[in-house]
């Protein structure tokens, strides 16, 4: 018996098997497509495959291509409380004999990944150990009807395998491709420097004097991490003006944990200068100044460039006008609740494919990305962080693209509820909260109980 195709299903490649690319591929298949996704990897994972071996990778990040690609760090545990992190339909359980904290370590969200694989079926889809080398239009086809073809090397057998696919899903992440400043001297500086996406354990660093660079989410873990191994910490911020929370560290801290306006030049005898004169012997610096987008494999005509990290001309941060829809982009939006977020575009992603959905015109593709622009310009955003949205508004809207649920109000109230805990109580926000009523009203949610007693093995 032949079984007749869908005429409006595609092949697709999915280019990731973390966050954002299993439940695409998901999507993809719910809605009737065939997806092959390509993982470099040995498992899925993505940024939560944590790899403590990182002797390989250049402590700058500066080689065209990563050794590694997770920039987890050993004791690093969620900045969310897990009732917001799951996708809508597969809750973030607590599972008896693991870790169940409200912010648990890395491992236990790999854990959850791992669980969403196994109760999707999703396994069957990937394709491990291999390496995507280059993606590219199958010569100029027709606008709106590109193919693509795909390039990729089994990493254990190095057979290098081309295929043309109908469209193809990029879902590698942004947090790998380290983000480093721009410093007078940092080129010959001859001591330690690395950023932080090599960082795993304090230490290496016992009894040295280390300057943290940036005081954001990773810059002061590391930094709070190193007090009591390292011999000083000196944190060089942008901004003196600080949190509360952060306030209260330094201040617990003050002998050993020291903060610094942004560096001016590095010495070649160790010394670090800052622009308020001040100035430090150190024995290592860790650059905890963030990551870039990066598609080393990814050959659009520049049709897609990636400048000063904003990703563009992207519809909506997900399709580029000139090569929509055979392709698209999931996970690049940041600072939004991510596994709903990369579940509506995977939906969208995966309807519009279908023909169920339609885009707008090129014309207003482009028109709307002027705008969205124009009105990041204006309300002084840089560049670099274009794709910073902080908006559950902005979430609802996106999610009205494809039928998918609002964000639910319990949701919103909990990852505003932490942030504000986070910024007063930097320190004990992961194990001290006031929310235990909203937390109630989580677990009493459909979200929760859909899945029936027997998953939620309290």
């Amino acid at each position: 018996m032949v079984t007749e195709r869908n005429p409006y299903s595609k092949h697709v490649c999915v280019i990731g098997a973390g966050p954002s690319g299993l439940v695409a591929a998901r999507e993809l298949r719910k809605e009737g497509h065939s997806a092959v996704v390509l993982e470099q990897n040995y498992d899925i994972g993505g940024q939560w495959l944590y790899e403590p071996r990182v002797e390989n990778e250049d402590p700058l990040g500066k080689n065209p291509t990563l050794e590694v690609h997770s920039s987890m760090y050993a004791s690093l545990r969620l900045t969310s409380p897990r009732e917001i992190m799951g996708y809508t339909d597969f809750p973030f359980l607590i599972k008896k004999g693991r870790d169940m904290r409200r912010f648990p370590g890395h491992k236990e969200l790999f854990l959850y990944l791992k669980d969403f694989c196994e109760w999707f079926k999703l396994r069957e889809m990937i394709r491990f150990n291999t390496k995507v080398e280059y993606v590219g239009m199958l010569d100029f086809a027709k606008f709106g009807k590109e193919k693509w073809v795909v390039r990729s090397k089994d990493k254990k057998s190095e057979k290098v395998i081309e295929e043309v696919f109908d469209a193809v899903v990029v879902a590698t992440g942004h947090y790998s491709q380290p983000r480093l400043p721009t410093i007078k001297g940092m080129d010959s500086w001859r001591r330690r420097q690395m950023h932080s996406h090599i960082y795993r354990v304090p230490d290496p660093f016992r009894n040295e004097v280390v300057v943290v660079v940036g005081n954001s989410l990773s810059g002061t873990d590391i930094a709070m991490e190193l007090v009591g191994v390292a011999k000083e910490i000196h944190l060089s911020a942008k901004s003196l003006e600080i949190p509360e929370g952060l306030s209260k560290v330094l201040s617990k801290n003050q002998k050993y944990l020291i903060l610094h306006p942004q560096i001016e030049s590095l010495h070649e005898d160790g010394r670090v200068l800052f622009i308020d004169g001040s100035w430090v012997f150190a024995d290592s610096i860790i650059y905890c100044t963030g990551y870039s987008y990066s598609f080393p494999f990814l050959d659009t005509k520049e049709m897609v460039v990636v400048d000063d990290d904003r990703v563009g001309p992207l519809y909506e941060h997900t399709f580029p006008p000139s090569l929509a829809p055979s392709l698209s982009f999931v996970g690049i939006p940041r600072k939004i609740i991510g596994f709903p977020f990369f579940e509506s575009q995977a939906k969208w992603i995966a309807q519009i494919l279908s023909g169920k959905r339609t885009l707008p015109s090129w014309e207003d593709m482009m028109q709307s990305i002027k705008e969205f622009y124009n009105s990041r310009d204006a309300a002084g955003v840089p560049k670099h962080k274009t794709h910073d949205i902080a908006s559950f508004e902005y979430c609802d809207k996106y999610g009205d693209y494809c039928e998918f649920p609002r964000l639910e109000e319990w949701r919103k109230e909990l990852c505003l509820t932490a942030v504000k805990n986070s910024i007063t109580n930097l320190e004990t926000y992961r194990d001290s909260w006031d929310d235990d009523e909203l937390v109630q009203v989580a677990h009493q949610s459909t979200h929760f109980t859909q899945l029936g007693p027997e998953a939620f093995d309290l």
